[in-house]
């Protein structure tokens, strides 16, 4: 009798244990960080997705820098107070990007594009910056395309870079590589390539063969 006594004490501690557990882990709040804007007092369900992932959270941060570098640009193109109003419609624009299960490439997409038209808006952007994590846009040839692509790079983990040619663009993600650097992504017309290691610059677009880019100075 004390032997079954003493297993349902033993069992009756381990539940009350485990209900304790539970209820302490569904009491934490989930782990935040940090962003160009005040977590604890968020209101878009996109900024609350932004403080719970840290590369998007890197590429908030790096964007307010951006932004605030060309402000201080009085060459900057658009000129500062255009600066300002763009970047008032691109945060309503990113915030429509919702909760959904493509939320996070959408609001991938939505910095990347940002980033890519301050740095090319403004020479201070551009300014060398040992912490920065964004470089570009940078010009390349490639062959089989009419005009110059231009790559904007996130340099987050995983990283990102924007190109852009013509009336084209896509974001792609770096996956990993033992021997070169590698970026692949997808929208409606397939799937998407850019690549860099000792040998060149390749880049690949949906219903085509790879092709090789050649680097050229961004005018």
């Amino acid at each position: 009798m004390k032997t079954l006594t003493a297993l349902f004490t033993c069992l009756h501690v381990a539940s009350v244990c485990a209900v304790t557990i539970s209820c302490a882990n569904a009491a934490s709040p989930a782990r935040t960080f940090k962003t160009s804007f005040d977590c604890a007092d968020t209101k878009a369900s996109v900024e609350r997705l932004i403080c719970r992932d840290p590369q998007l959270a890197q590429m908030d941060i790096e964007l307010m820098r951006l932004y605030r570098l060309a402000l201080t640009d009085e060459h900057s193109v658009p000129p500062a107070n255009k600066v300002m109003i763009d970047q008032q419609f691109w945060i309503e624009a990113r915030n429509q990007c919702g909760s959904g299960p493509e939320s996070k490439a959408c609001v991938i997409r939505s910095y990347a594009e940002r980033a890519y038209q301050l740095r090319q808006g403004s020479a201070i952007v551009r300014t060398k910056d040992p912490d920065r994590l964004t470089e570009g846009p940078q010009a390349f040839r490639c062959t089989g395309l009419s005009d110059l692509m231009t790559a904007t790079f996130f340099n987050t983990q995983p990283g990102v870079v924007y190109l852009k040619w013509a009336n084209s663009s896509i974001t792609l993600s770096q996956v990993q590589s033992d021997f070169e650097t590698r970026y692949t992504g997808k929208n409606y017309q397939g799937n998407y390539s850019f690549r860099q290691n000792e040998n060149g610059v390749y880049f690949q677009k949906p219903g085509a063969g790879e092709v090789s880019c050649t680097a050229e100075p961004v005018g």
